[in-house]
C-alpha cells in the first residue's frame, strides 16, 4: 500500500496548513504555500465517475494512478478556490476604456479647446469645403503682428478675387471672397445681377469662369462657384457682432479693376440702415451694378436713383477707403478675419456736373456683415435666387 509520506513537523499537528497560520501568527509560513482564501472553502464530497478514480466536485481531470493518490487510485487536483470579496470591500473599478472611442473622445476635446484659430489648418488636412469660421479674438495673421496691414494683407488677399461680369448692355466689375478651397465665392448680389457669364481671376492672376449658386437680393448677397477649381485658399469669416466702432479694418477689392488694391481705416459706426436696389435693370441703367450701384442712407439717394423696388439692411460703416469694383469684397477685421462683405460707397463721379477728377472715397462705404452673410449660406447654397 502506497503511503503519503510528511516531514516531521513540516505542518505540525494540523492536517490543513492554513489551519497553523491562521492560529499561530508567529509559526513560520513556507513561501511556496499559495495565500489562504478568505473564508475557509465548504467541504466537497468526492464523486465516483469510473473504477480506482476519484473525482471532486469542480476539479480538474482525473489522473488514474497518480502517484501520492489514495488507496492506491487516481485523484483529480483540486483548483485553488478564488477569494471572496471581503464584506463592504468596494467592487473593482471597471477599465478604462481604450481604443478608437477613447481616441476620437480625446480628438474632440483636444479640438474644443484650440478652437477657431486651426479651422483653416484642419480643413485643409482633411480636404473637406467646409467654411472656416472663427471668434475675433482669433489671429489669422501672427499674433505679435496683429493690426499690421502689411500681414493682413499678405495673409487675406489670396483669398480675394476680382469678379467681372458681362450684362446684356455692358459689364460690372467688382470684387468676391474665397469661402472654400473648391472655388464657393461670395459677392454682392448687384455684381453678378443680370450677367450672361462671369469670369473671375485670382490674386495669382489665375482665372476662371464661374456660375451663379444662389442669390439674395434682399440682402444683396450672392454665391457663385468657379469651375474646376481646387487647392484655393479660404478666408476665415469671423465674429461681425463683436465689432466696435473705433476698431481698426483693412478692405481688399479691386476698384476700378484694380485688382488686390488695400485700404486701411476704421469702423466709423455700426448698425447703420443702407437700402439698396432690389431691380438689376437699376445698376445696368447707372452704367454696370458693380460700378456705381445706387443706394440710399439718412433719406439722401447716392449714386442714382435706387427705384421703387429696394430692401434695406443693417451695415458696418467704415471710412477705409471704397470705390467703385470693391463691391463684394473683404472688410477684415486686426486678426485677419473677415467681418463684412463691402456693398455700397458714394461715388463723387456719379454726381451731376463732376468730372473724374472729383471721383474717388470720400470715406463714407458700408459692408454686410459677416454674421448675415454666415446666417444666409444655407439658403444660398440650395440655390435659392430670391
Amino acid at each position: 500500500m502506497t503511503e503519503s509520506f510528511r516531514r516531521d513537523g513540516e505542518y505540525e499537528q494540523y492536517e490543513n496548513p492554513y489551519q497553523g497560520a491562521q492560529q499561530h501568527s508567529s509559526s513560520p509560513v513556507n513561501p511556496e504555500w499559495p495565500p489562504p482564501p478568505a473564508h475557509r472553502p465548504a467541504q466537497a464530497e468526492p464523486v465516483s465517475v469510473a473504477p480506482d478514480t476519484t473525482a471532486w466536485p469542480g476539479g480538474a481531470q482525473a489522473m488514474a494512478g497518480g502517484e501520492g493518490g489514495w488507496h492506491g487510485g487516481g485523484t483529480a487536483v483540486l483548483p485553488t478556490v478564488p477569494a471572496e470579496p471581503a464584506p463592504g470591500a468596494a467592487p473593482a473599478a471597471k477599465k478604462r476604456t481604450r481604443g478608437p472611442l477613447a481616441l476620437l473622445a480625446a480628438v474632440a476635446i483636444v479640438a474644443a479647446a484650440i478652437g477657431g484659430g486651426t479651422a483653416y489648418a484642419f480643413q485643409e488636412l482633411t480636404g473637406s469645403d467646409t467654411v472656416a469660421t472663427s471668434s475675433t479674438t482669433t489671429s489669422v495673421v501672427p499674433s505679435s503682428k496683429k493690426g499690421d496691414v502689411a500681414s493682413i494683407a499678405a495673409a487675406v488677399s489670396p483669398s480675394v478675387v476680382e469678379v467681372s461680369a458681362t450684362l446684356s448692355n455692358g459689364t460690372s466689375t467688382g470684387s468676391g471672397v474665397i469661402i472654400t478651397s473648391d472655388g464657393e465665392i461670395v459677392t454682392n448680389n448687384h455684381v453678378v445681377s443680370g450677367a450672361q457669364s462671369i469670369k473671375v481671376t485670382t490674386s495669382a492672376g489665375k482665372s476662371y469662369t464661374a456660375k451663379v449658386v444662389g442669390t439674395d437680393s434682399k440682402k444683396d448677397l450672392a454665391l457663385i462657384k468657379l469651375e474646376g477649381a481646387s487647392g484655393l485658399k479660404p478666408a476665415t469669416l469671423g465674429n461681425s457682432s463683436g465689432v466696435q466702432v473705433g476698431d481698426t479694418v483693412v478692405a481688399i477689392g479691386s476698384p476700378e479693376g484694380l485688382s488686390g488694391t488695400v485700404t486701411s481705416g476704421i469702423v466709423s459706426a455700426l448698425n447703420r440702415d443702407v437700402t439698396v436696389s432690389t431691380d438689376e435693370s437699376q445698376g445696368q441703367q447707372q452704367g454696370g451694378g458693380g460700378d456705381n450701384w445706387p443706394f440710399q442712407f439718412g433719406g439722401r439717394q447716392f449714386n442714382g436713383d435706387t427705384g421703387s423696388s429696394t430692401t434695406t439692411y443693417k451695415a458696418i460703416q467704415t471710412d477705409a477707403s471704397l470705390n467703385p469694383g470693391n463691391s463684394g469684397g473683404a472688410l477684415i477685421d486686426a486678426g485677419g478675419n473677415i467681418i463684412g462683405i463691402n456693398s455700397a460707397m458714394y461715388s463723387a463721379s456719379s454726381s451731376s456736373g463732376s468730372s473724374s477728377s472729383d471721383a474717388g472715397s470720400i470715406g463714407l462705404g458700408f459692408a454686410i456683415p459677416i454674421n448675415t452673410v454666415k446666417a444666409d449660406l444655407a439658403t444660398l447654397r440650395s440655390g435659392s435666387t430670391s
